[in-house]
């Protein structure tokens, strides 16, 4: 449909940011809709993706389009659709923002369903995967299950678990932070399974007991509250702080949030996805150390049969796979990334109907994406002694 036949006054951004939020609609896209979430925290990443100035609705020059700038692959793709978008009974049938008359967001999910062939290809994916095509950046996947498998008691004081949760809090401010749910823990599904949420605030509180708590509001792009929590509105969690911080937290939610506590998350979401922070300057940031990362190597290669495709360190080809040679001088931070493109998949109607019937909410597993799109990639960095400027025929133990 026609942007004049869904609304009388359409426009592109909202003054208010919380207008402008994120909704999912019939499409299993939650991992874009909360990658796009990032955007608005920095307007220097919206401006990237959307290039401002462009004619909208209201300008004499405006022609029924709109051009986005996507990341793919080193370089920023400019792609132009028009303004027409799927409706069902004069309502958009896929993502909205929380105000109808702002279309940033299904534009956006346009433009991406353009770049990956259609809008069924966006069914099922990784939020790390949109988070750098929307930022030209780089995402970390931290597995909770495997901190609280590595730090012993989940309610260990200091554990590593708690370290990450405490990481999330200096980070909330400068990236985005999605969390994603694989499978529901017995009896509670409220939360759906293979399903991505945003990680909007994190506050820190100190309890009646004196105790430290750490809470963390969560976004569901369903826009609906589905949590039935201890932290609910009304919820015997609120017990343990002092009613002027319950009102505080509580008179912040909006549609579709909800608050949990650190115990309550580590238990009941299985990863998280980190964006890195990029600088004013147009630098990623660490994770860790703050530090931006001026310097950006991108260095092609590929598996050729008979030549490169050495397999795992099982075979006795493996010396041949690509190898590339990093000097580092002094103490610095490394960060290394694989990308690799996938394949076109062909998505059919009877499958997603399927999808549709099972509930499936589309955030999916790595191992699911083997045979389908993707070929097992493997990567091993080794710390080796370069001799005679050349290197050798295998690699040394790390």
């Amino acid at each position: 449909s026609l942007f004049q036949e869904i609304c009388a006054t359409p426009r592109l951004f909202a003054d208010n940011p919380l207008d402008g939020q994120v909704k999912q609609g019939l499409l299993g896209d939650c991992w874009l809709l909360c990658a796009c979430a990032a955007l608005q925290k920095s307007q220097q990443l919206l401006d990237q993706v959307f290039p401002p100035g462009q004619p909208s609705w209201r300008d004499h020059t405006y022609r029924g389009s709109f051009t986005c700038r996507i990341w793919q692959f080193g370089h920023w793709l400019e792609v132009t659709i028009d303004d027409r978008l799927p409706c069902l009974a004069g309502r958009l049938c896929f993502s909205r923002c929380q105000r109808e008359d702002v279309f940033w967001l299904p534009l956006l999910e346009k433009v991406y369903a353009k770049v990956y062939g259609s809008y069924e290809h966006l069914w099922a994916g990784q939020v790390a995967d949109a988070l750098v095509d929307l930022t030209g950046g780089l995402a970390e996947r931290w597995s909770l299950k495997d901190l609280v498998r590595t730090s012993g008691q989940q309610d260990r004081p200091g554990g590593s678990e708690h370290r990450t949760c405490r990481q999330l809090l200096s980070l909330k401010d400068r990236c985005l932070i999605s969390c994603s749910v694989l499978s529901p823990r017995a009896g509670v599904r409220e939360l759906g399974e293979f399903h991505a949420f945003i990680v909007s605030d994190l506050r820190e509180l100190q309890g009646r007991a004196g105790q430290s708590l750490l809470l963390l509001r969560i976004q569901n792009p369903w826009g609906r509250r589905c949590w039935q929590g201890p932290w609910r509105e009304g919820g015997e969690g609120w017990s343990q702080v002092a009613p002027a911080d319950e009102s505080e937290l509580l008179s912040q939610l909006q549609e579709g949030e909800f608050w949990v506590e650190e115990e309550e998350f580590l238990r009941e979401f299985d990863e998280v996805t980190v964006g890195f922070p990029i600088t004013e300057a147009g630098y990623l940031q660490s994770l860790y150390s703050e530090k931006a990362l001026c310097h950006t190597q991108e260095l092609p290669g590929a598996w050729v049969k008979g030549q490169s495709a050495g397999g795992c360190r099982n075979n006795s080809g493996f010396p041949s796979n690509p190898k590339f040679w990093l000097r580092v001088s002094e103490p610095s931070e490394v960060f290394v990334a694989v990308l690799q493109r996938p394949r076109v998949r062909a998505t059919g109607r009877a499958g997603r109907a399927r999808a549709l019937a099972r509930g499936e909410c589309a955030v999916r597993s790595p191992a699911s994406f083997l045979s389908e799109d993707y070929q097992a990639v493997g990567l091993h960095i080794w710390k080796v002694e370069k001799r005679r400027g050349s290197p050798p025929r295998g690699p040394s133990p790390p």
